[in-house]
């Protein structure tokens, strides 16, 4: 993997606290004042090891005013549980909401941290009940845990991927209801959405999102920008990150400028449309 500087620092994310939310922002902070558009999403988003991520790519080619509400790490249920993020969306022209994962998020199975959402906190009797084979104990992080119940026993684990994929339509439903305006879905990946009857892969993000899931909440945006193919392909990991030694590992499959540039030019057209 190749790197455009390895910085001692790396980057400086300048990050904030936006109002009473307790999640931390990238800065810097401004004023969110006037007309302005919002973008909620996770670790690509926030655009982590990227000087110009995507949403202050699409602010220089458009003009528009574009606040990034990117945060490390995030599942649905962290936007879902800040009033305070949801209600300057609700101020906005509209909103951009990248596709997250259906793992990172509290289920009838398990529970996740309300910030830190690809932090296991606990499960609950049922999964222990189906799952008595595993210590969950042994896990810290959702993916580790779902990837040793699925060696475990692919077929239990089938059931746990239908629930979680169901929790994430009704949470999206539920997220794109209380942004309470127009928004564009969007898919950041170097893969299209699976299709149906395709293995059910946890090496991939958005994990266990497929493409019925996403049409079954696309009706209630106002349009959906699916960015794939060659340049996200060659962009995940490729050279121009920003990042210290200690980050290598860390930095492996995110996108790296290249996909930025292309997520921005995807978009900036469809954000134009909707001023």
């Amino acid at each position: 993997m190749a790197f455009e500087r390895m910085a001692e620092g790396a980057l400086d994310y300048s990050p904030y606290r936006f109002g009473t939310s307790r999640l931390m922002f990238r800065g810097p902070r401004r004023r969110l004042e006037g007309g302005y558009m919002t973008v909620l999403g996770g670790t690509e988003t926030y655009g982590r090891f990227i000087e110009t991520p995507y949403p202050a790519l699409i602010e220089a080619q458009t003009g528009l005013r574009i606040f990034n509400f990117g945060c490390l790490n995030a599942g649905v249920d962290v936007f879902l549980n800040d009033a305070e993020v949801l209600a300057a969306c609700r101020r906005g022209m509209a909103t951009v909401v990248q596709i997250l994962g259906a793992h990172n998020m509290t289920n009838r199975y398990y529970a996740v941290h309300p910030r830190r959402n690809d932090r296991f906190l606990r499960a609950s009797g049922l999964m222990k009940a189906i799952f008595r084979e595993v210590d969950f104990t042994e896990f810290n992080f959702t993916r580790h845990m779902l990837s040793t119940l699925q060696a475990a026993s692919p077929e239990k684990f089938a059931i746990l991927a239908e629930e979680l994929k169901a929790a994430w339509v009704a949470r999206m439903r539920l997220l794109l209801a209380r942004l309470g305006g127009r928004s564009v879905l969007l898919w950041m990946a170097d893969h299209p959405p699976a299709e149906e009857g395709e293995p059910l892969r946890l090496d991939r993000d958005p994990l266990l999102v497929d493409r019925a899931m996403i049409q079954a909440v696309a009706t209630q945006t106002s349009a959906y920008v699916e960015v794939v193919g060659p340049a996200m392909a060659e962009a995940q990991g490729a050279s121009g990150l920003v990042l210290s030694a200690y980050d290598v590992a860390a930095a492996a499959g995110l996108p790296g400028p290249a996909a930025h540039e292309e997520v921005a030019r995807q978009l900036s057209p469809v954000l134009r449309e909707l001023v």
